[in-house]
């Protein structure tokens, strides 16, 4: 290789690593700014948060600085306690949630399809969609006492109305065109449940299930704050009646990172389901 060829050869390579490096950077930018679009916002939020606690611009007994917050949350974590509480709260709500699902999934594709039967259910329904779970409350300690099945139940009742909704909505909004074209074609009526409507109705499903998950934690909370003894809800009155102020915000953050966790995975869930459907966040 003569000296023109290989000067040549290291312009080349040093270009294709000039290039490369470039690129990575652009990408990381880019990656960096969304990242920061997305979330500064809350960054900022925190960081005031902590130097208006620390500087003494607000009462940091009232609100105590972030790090003071973080620092309860992992000596509960580290220590056990909060860990137990946040099972306890998980197996609760979960429980109500997996509850729901199994009779409002469906029930509201049945409700959806057969006029006879949404007629029929439909006003007692709307009747009970609009009592609040919380005013049934203390009808369900009478029936099942302070235990946990009435927490789990109140929970369950809250539930199982959005869910439900949806699903009888997903249904309903399904093109009546694709299910005459799949009726011409010669579909028998489960495959057109099966290859069209359940589809169509999905996006929505997940909607409500959605929905339906941020209020289980909702009720979870009021459940927790009466007659219990454990869980992240009792965690937040008994700290708050003993004036762990810290330890209280360290288990409302749990519960919004439980939110936030419930949230994301649904939204995953639904993004590999439904590859046509647009998820929102």
């Amino acid at each position: 290789m003569s000296l023109q060829e290989l000067d040549r050869s290291i312009l080349h390579e040093g270009g294709s690593v000039s290039a490369k490096a470039d690129e990575y950077l652009r990408r990381s930018g880019a990656a960096a700014g969304s990242w920061l679009s997305r979330y500064g916002l809350l960054i900022a939020f925190l960081a005031l948060w902590q130097a208006a606690s620390t500087a003494g611009w607000i009462n940091p007994a009232v609100f105590p600085s972030v790090g003071a917050i973080f620092s309860a949350l992992w000596t509960g974590i580290s220590g056990g306690a909060l860990l137990d509480d946040i099972a306890i709260s998980l197996q609760r709500s979960g429980t109500a949630f997996v509850g729901a699902v199994v009779l409002a999934i469906p029930l509201g594709l049945l409700m959806g399809q057969v006029r006879p039967i949404e007629n029929a259910l439909d006003p007692v329904l709307q009747l009970f969609r609009q009592t609040s779970a919380l005013a049934l409350y203390p009808v369900f300690i009478l029936l099942l006492g302070l235990g946990e099945a009435s927490k789990v139940f109140v929970i369950f009742w809250a539930t199982l109305f959005p869910l439900l909704l949806n699903t009888i909505n997903g249904v309903k909004e399904v093109d009546s065109k694709l299910i005459e074209m799949a009726r011409v074609y010669g579909a028998s009526r489960l495959t057109v449940f099966r290859r069209v409507v359940l589809p169509g109705a999905v996006p929505s499903i997940f909607v409500g299930l959605r929905l339906s998950a941020t209020t289980a934690l909702l009720l979870l909370i009021a459940s927790e704050m009466i007659g219990a003894n454990k869980g992240i809800g009792f965690q937040v009155m008994n700290a708050q009646y003993n004036f762990q102020i810290p330890l209280m915000f360290a288990a409302i953050f749990i519960l919004a990172g439980l939110g936030l966790v419930s949230n994301y995975a649904l939204v995953f869930a639904q993004r590999r389901l439904c590859r046509w459907s647009d998820a929102s966040n």
